[in-house]
């Protein structure tokens, strides 16, 4: 059974973009690993920005520098 973890800043991603990330994760592993598509599970998880570094910089700091 694949075991797909999506890691994503808490950003405001749509119902909609997340059922295309799952959609597309799976059929990846479907076209390239050959996987059955009924047992690949996909787990996205939102990480606030405070709780998420680049660089040695949180992500909530460089997106106000950015802005």
């Amino acid at each position: 059974m694949p075991f797909i973890n999506i890691k994503i800043t808490k950003e405001g991603a749509s119902k909609e973009q997340k059922e295309e990330l799952i959609a597309g994760a799976t059929e990846l592993l479907v076209r390239v690993l050959g996987k059955n598509p009924a047992t690949t599970v996909v787990v996205i998880e939102e990480v606030d920005t405070d709780n998420w570094g680049i660089g040695g910089k949180q992500v909530t700091e460089l997106r106000k520098l950015s802005h």
